[in-house]
């Protein structure tokens, strides 16, 4: 067997591996969501000292925004959002993020956060919370023109993501419910392997912004 198949064998059991240890895990998983973006809610400062680049959101939906995240979607007006629309929202996972995150979620797996036994493992090296990479769907759900509220999400994880690296989220709306709710494809892919490492589909209802 040459070098280059048993790495492809390597790298497609990594891969089996970790699909079957994280396949079907949070059914339901808007309360981790909510704990992923809260730890991409900065404080006044970074852990380094430095202050954070907050930046006025440019929609009403969004308390604030940040220098370094960038999102695009297709439509503005929720009364016309239909099958076909998409949201992306992509940032870079930093050790400041997965620290925080670890601190608000409570899972301070070693794997997330200690490097020589993080290089032990089958992954060689420390990966980013699972939950903490699904909470960017929700960061792109939050972009849908109107208020947006979660009912379910369905995921499937395929791979890891390293620290440091810069990651997307995708949502499609891919059937109307009625009731202003909307079923969605959702999608998070490593832009710096790119590869995509969690698929599945988001249930959420969109109600009126509250009058300012």
């Amino acid at each position: 067997m040459s070098h280059q198949n048993a790495g492809e064998d390597n790298l497609a059991s990594m891969t089996d591996a970790w699909s079957a240890m994280t396949r079907g895990f949070l059914r339901t998983a808007t309360a981790a969501n909510r704990a992923a973006v809260s730890a991409m809610l900065p404080s006044t400062e970074e852990s380094s000292g430095a202050e954070v680049d907050r930046i006025a959101p440019s929609i009403p939906s969004i308390d604030y925004s940040d220098l370094d995240w960038q999102f695009d979607r297709t439509v503005d007006d929720p009364d016309y959002i239909s099958v076909g629309d998409t949201v992306t929202f992509e940032k870079t996972l930093t050790d400041d993020d997965i620290r925080a995150f670890a601190a608000v979620s409570g899972d301070t797996n070693r794997l997330h956060l200690d490097e020589e036994f993080a290089s032990e493992t089958r992954f060689g090296e420390r990966i980013v919370h699972g939950t903490l990479v699904s909470g960017l769907i929700s960061a792109a759900l939050a972009r849908l023109p109107g208020l947006t509220i979660y009912l379910s999400q369905d995921l499937e994880f395929s791979g890891p993501v390293g620290i440091g690296d810069s990651v997307s989220a995708r949502v499609e709306v891919v059937e109307s419910l009625g009731n202003d709710q909307y079923r969605l494809e959702t999608l998070v892919r490593d832009e710096d392997d790119d590869t995509t490492v969690i698929n599945g589909e988001a249930v959420v209802l969109i109600d009126d912004l509250p009058a300012e």
